[in-house]
């Protein structure tokens, strides 16, 4: 069986990681593409996959994103085209809210799945749900969310978090805390920044900028940016400990003493490792944060002043780990259909 993997994004490569590797223990073979996006090909060096790298993000702005889409959907019609008649056809396409590969592999015919756990990125899912013929997602997602985009019929739906399953194998490193010379026995913070571009100067609403600034008051800060112009706004202001490459980010979070984010995974990534992390998510809460809210696992930041630093006894909570071969069984649903349909 040939498989093609393909990573728009950052955490993709920590979703599918364990995804690739349980296809490959299956025997499958398994290529992988990349988009040159945030860290999603330093990230895939890291971790040991060999990627082919297409295409670039081309904006946030709809029209930028759609011509990305095309662009990019062509290249990997191409590329695709081009390993099947030298490799042999792939016979199962899938990604982690990839437009991208779902939009090429209905092109050239190929069985697809995709797999997402926020339920809100109306335009991404309706591409998506409608093209694919396997939907993963969180139990958590009430189906009736999902009804709009196309997806009955097509839901294979997992217990817990994603999360829970790509950490299933993770044990912390301390070596992170030496890579950023960071000390062990000082309280620690990380933070994720927000999509925004700038974090003080046009940054619509205040309480990320006032989140640095108390932090950095508090103890040892370690800011994760999204894009060059957060990290030379970072350098700028100062006091802030800021990786030039992809790190160890799930250890570094291990070992924090609490975690700010504005995204969803590093989030998820706290509460399935145990620290105390706090949402400054400013868009619309999906079905499994507002889950993690309720049971107390996530909590929503109003004020920076909420914040405080200290040093944590380790958690008491113990670890859930989920098996990553539930997600390749789902995943692969669409090869069961085309079975059956032949019988």
């Amino acid at each position: 069986m040939r498989v093609w993997v393909d990573l728009t994004n950052s955490p993709h490569v920590l979703v599918l990681r364990p995804v690739v590797e349980a296809l490959r223990a299956q025997g499958a073979e398994v290529e992988v593409t990349a988009r040159d996006f945030a860290q999603t090909v330093g990230l895939s060096e890291r971790f040991g996959l060999e990627v082919e790298v297409i295409g670039r993000h081309r904006g946030g702005r709809v029209a930028a994103k759609a011509v990305g889409l095309a662009s990019r959907a062509t290249a990997l019609v191409g590329w695709a085209h081009r390993r099947g008649r030298s490799r042999g056809r792939f016979d199962l396409a899938l990604g982690h809210g990839s437009n991208d590969v779902t939009v090429a592999a209905a092109v050239l015919g190929i069985p697809r799945s995709t797999m997402f756990d926020y339920e809100w990125a109306t335009v991404q899912h309706t591409v998506n749900c409608r093209l694919a013929q396997a939907v993963v997602v969180p139990e958590a997602i009430p189906p009736e969310r999902l009804h709009r985009y196309g997806a009955d019929g097509k839901l294979q739906r997992y217990a817990g978090l994603k999360e829970e399953y790509y950490l299933a194998d993770f044990a912390p490193d301390r070596a992170v805390l030496d890579v950023l010379g960071l000390d062990a026995a000082r309280p620690l913070a990380v933070v994720r920044t927000p999509p925004e571009v700038s974090l003080y100067h046009r940054f619509e609403h205040s309480l990320f900028a006032d989140v640095l600034d108390r932090l950095r008051g508090l103890g040892q800060v370690v800011v994760l940016p999204r894009t060059p112009e957060q990290r030379a706004e970072l350098a700028r202001a100062g006091g802030f400990t800021v990786p030039e490459r992809a790190i160890d980010a799930q250890s570094l979070i291990a070992f924090a003493d609490l975690v700010v984010s504005a995204g969803g995974t590093m989030n998820r990534e706290a509460v399935a490792l145990g620290t105390p992390v706090y949402t400054t998510f400013e868009g619309r809460l999906g079905a499994v944060d507002e889950r993690l809210i309720v049971e107390g696992r996530l909590r929503r930041l109003e004020r920076a002043t909420d914040l405080d630093l200290a040093k944590r006894p380790p958690s008491a909570v113990e670890r859930v780990r989920r098996d990553p071969a539930v997600l390749v069984e789902m995943l692969c649903a669409p090869l069961r259909r085309a079975a059956t349909a032949r019988r």
